[in-house]
């Protein structure tokens, strides 16, 4: 098989970007391991918990013991399926903060700011703002997209204790903002998510599926193991499928969009990366580019639990009686709890004085539950889940025994992220406390009672602290003489002809929030950087 573009990934950024290429005339390959995405676990927004919880939707990556959370194993998720992670995450949409770009530009990413990006946000966004919700002004939707591949809505809002977060929100003194994607992130408001006529709107939905029917691009089931290389020239990717090894060829380029953690394993397996790395692993070292698998980052969380004094929760529905109603009503009529990822309001906010911009997240959920939705804590409640956004601590992927990636975060290592994580719990007990809350808050269940000083909110953290699945930054962009960047502004593999990355992988720094827009934004921009046309006008 051949193409002039071969994509490795079907997933948030694979799918945006086989969009753009196939739709500019040039014909696209997409490799893509996982299988399909139909079926209600994925389809619908309420059953969000399942699919990242089944080996037939997700690679089942898990971190080496992080000595600083007690020597646990954390779980990190990755879709192995059409539509990659859209297919299986939160469907939470933020765009990040734009100074996060900013950032991204002043560490060599030139045209990569915030006012550079903006304009792909709206290219790809078919925003619906909804409402108008309580205690929220109007957003302007001058800075939003309209009619784009990618629907964003809002939920209804119809719980009590969704809505009485953010009013407890305005009670505790934090600004309201009107939308966090638009001109002020910082304060509470309403979720946006990836949702569109209640069923989730990956990727894959918005992008993959319009260029296969547009004719230029062709998905094929196969595993990639390395990228077939000519000296330092990617030719196209060595895949098995079938129980055969064939190479499928590039007549122009080879793109991984493999995720923060495959996309820099395929490149170290082709003999690009940390060359001593490289060797002790029995792979012959191709070029040296020592950033292969450096500067992991990801978001770290954990629940603030509170129990409810009133029958108001989604707890209702936590038997079989009550999951078989919400299933009918969503199959029979796409709405109900089912058509929501029920994080329909949550905030954005500092953690300190020393805090430039907001550097704390809260999911808000109206049910005291474990992410993986495995179990109920203990009846009806509500919870806030928190933790800071710009940790300094990094990680690596490497290669480790028997070809599975070696995944080290080494969350929690600088002190700085224990000082954010207690400004973060105590913030959410504040907003709890607050009178809006006052109809419904029973006692504290987790971190409870007497769990106050500093010695006891790190102790809860190192023990129940969780990955917010948001991996990034394994394949940094950067300037072509920065020894540790892997790709250069245009997205290419520096020291090799024919091949880039185009996923959260070159990310130089984690962006605020959940990582699915950010991730397509990037495949949006690539492409035109891959076809050569001029960037669209940046803002102001």
């Amino acid at each position: 098989m051949e193409a002039d573009f071969v994509i490795v990934g079907a997933g948030s950024a694979g799918c945006a970007l086989a969009f753009r290429l196939a739709d500019s005339g040039a014909s696209v390959i997409v490799i893509e391991h996982g299988g399909t995405d139909a079926g209600p676990f994925i389809r619908m927004p309420g059953a969000l918990s399942y699919p990242m919880n089944m080996k037939r939707y997700d690679w089942g990556y898990s971190s080496e013991p992080e000595t600083q959370l007690n020597g646990r194993r954390l779980v990190c998720p990755r879709g192995k399926v059409i539509g990659g992670s859209s297919s299986i995450n939160g469907m939470v949409y933020v765009r990040g903060h734009a100074r996060d770009f900013d950032y991204w530009a002043k560490q060599g990413a030139k045209g990569w700011s915030g006012a550079e990006v903006a304009p792909y946000y709206r290219r790809m966004e078919d925003w619906r703002e909804g409402g108008p919700f309580q205690g929220v002004p109007p957003a302007d939707p001058t800075l939003r997209g309209l009619g784009g591949p990618l629907r964003v809505s809002r939920g209804t809002r119809e719980s009590p204790l969704t809505r009485a977060f953010v009013q407890a929100g305005a009670e505790a003194g934090w600004p309201v903002t009107p939308d966090y994607n638009g001109a002020t992130q910082e304060g509470f408001g309403p979720y946006d998510m990836t949702v569109k006529d209640g069923r989730r709107w990956s990727s894959a939905d918005a992008y993959l599926r319009p260029a296969i029917k547009g004719g230029n691009c062709t998905l094929v089931r196969a595993l990639a193991s390395k990228v077939a290389m000519d000296g330092t020239r990617a030719t196209g990717v060595d895949v098995t499928r079938g129980g055969k090894t064939e190479t499928i060829r590039a007549r122009r380029e080879v793109i991984l969009s493999a995720s923060a953690i495959n996309s820099p394993m395929l490149l170290m397996r082709s003999g690009i990366g940390p060359a001593a790395h490289l060797a002790a692993h029995g792979v012959a070292p191709l070029v040296d580019r020592p950033g292969v698998g450096s500067n992991l980052q990801d978001h770290l969380e954990v629940y603030v639990q509170q129990a409810a004094s009133q029958p108001v929760s989604l707890f209702k529905y936590w038997n079989l009686i009550g999951k078989g109603y919400v299933g009918a009503r969503w199959l029979l009529r796409g709405d109900g709890p089912g058509a929501s990822n029920q994080f329909e309001s949550g905030a954005f906010l500092r953690s300190g004085p020393d805090a430039e911009y907001p550097d704390l997240q809260m999911h808000f959920l109206p049910i005291a539950v474990r992410y993986d939705g495995q179990a109920a804590a203990e009846g009806h409640g509500f919870q806030a889940h928190v933790g800071p956004m710009r940790s300094p601590s990094r990680g690596t992927v490497r290669l480790g025994a028997g070809g599975a990636p070696e995944i080290r975060f080494n969350y929690m290592t600088d002190p700085e992220d224990f000082k954010v994580f207690r400004a973060g719990i105590r913030a959410v007990r504040k907003v709890f406390a607050q009178a809006a809350f006052d109809p419904y808050r029973g006692h504290e269940i987790s971190p409870g009672k007497g769990a106050d000083s500093d010695e006891a909110l790190d102790a809860f953290v190192r023990e129940h602290g969780e990955s917010a699945y948001h991996p990034c930054g394994t394949c940094r962009m950067g300037a072509l003489g920065d020894p540790m960047a892997v790709v250069d502004p245009e997205t290419r593999v520096i020291g090799v002809e024919g091949l880039r990355v185009v996923d959260s992988s070159i990310f130089p720094r984690v962006t605020y929030g959940n990582l699915n827009a950010p991730s397509i934004m990037v495949g949006e921009k690539a492409a035109d950087m891959i076809l050569g046309r001029t960037p669209l006008q940046a803002d102001g």
